[in-house]
């Protein structure tokens, strides 16, 4: 089953020297823009120099070498092209909204550009898969489209595998609603502030903590009692998505802190005048 498209959407996959969103980098990326009515889309696949030494054990996933990579461009180089290329766009990939995203905007705001994802709708595949039947990508190729997935952990492999997932599922599953929106909103396991899911709504559209210590804690309340805690976030090992998300909140607090001081004074200088 074809997509049914209101606009653009890119699905794509990331290489990289390794898994940490904050100290990683990008090796390869591949990007296949699918257009409303385009059912024989291209994937375009660029290397990049992260600038760093690939580790031996990432090469052994995705078999990309420092030699392989070290006449291509820097991430910063074409970062631009790559941020006009996904304009306007709602964006797909396979664990895309835990790693592919987040691990992208990392780069973006690296090479100084703030891309705003808030424009785009999020469809990860594999959330899709492991809501309906728990597996991984190959697995998942297998499964919906009878196919073996040769050179798995290439990006272009990847990437054209999970956008013919997608159009299986879509086939397979009668339920499963053939529009972005409905698409995003199944994929979505929580619904997050933040890409990495360091904070999530509640029922009452409530920031709230979703790991360590104050898990299940309304972050508002937890960063008025514990100030010390949001300066541990802005120090941390944590993307600069979660700590602009988690600087928002502190910044919201700080004005309404200010709004009922002046709210305050102005009320005793009424009553000095009186």
């Amino acid at each position: 089953m074809e997509l049914n498209l209101k606009k653009p959407i890119i699905f794509f996959d990331l290489e990289t020297t390794g898994t940490n969103i904050t100290n990683d980098r990008i090796v390869e990326i591949t990007v296949l823009k699918v257009e409303p009515g385009d059912t024989d889309p291209k994937p375009y696949t660029r290397r990049v120099n992260p600038g760093i030494h690939i580790p031996e054990e990432a090469t052994a996933v995705h078999h990309i070498t420092d030699s392989d990579v070290a006449d291509a461009p820097k991430f910063a180089e074409i970062a631009s092209g790559i941020a006009k290329y996904f304009e306007g766009c709602d964006i797909a990939g396979f664990n895309s909204t835990r790693f592919d995203v987040p691990m992208l905007d990392e780069e973006f705001q690296r090479a100084g550009i703030n891309f705003d994802f808030s424009k785009s709708r999020f469809i990860d595949v594999q959330n899709i898969f492991h809501k309906k039947e728990q597996r991984t990508l190959i697995a998942a190729y297998r499964f919906y489209c009878d196919k073996d997935l040769e050179q798995a952990h290439s990006s272009d492999a990847d990437t054209m595998a999970t956008y013919e997932v997608l159009k299986a599922q879509l086939d397979r599953y009668p339920d499963l609603t053939n529009d972005i929106d409905a698409l995003a909103d199944f994929s979505a396991m929580n619904r997050n502030v933040d890409f990495m899911g360091r904070l999530v709504y509640d029922d009452n559209n409530r920031e709230v903590i979703n790991f360590g210590k104050y898990k299940g804690k309304i972050a508002e309340e937890v960063l008025s009692r514990e100030p010390g805690y949001y300066d541990w976030i802005m120090k941390g090992d944590f993307s600069k998505n979660t700590k602009d998300c988690f600087k928002n909140i502190h910044d919201r607090i700080s004005t309404s802190r200010h709004n009922q001081g002046c709210r305050k004074t102005g009320m005793n200088n009424f009553n000095t005048h009186a």
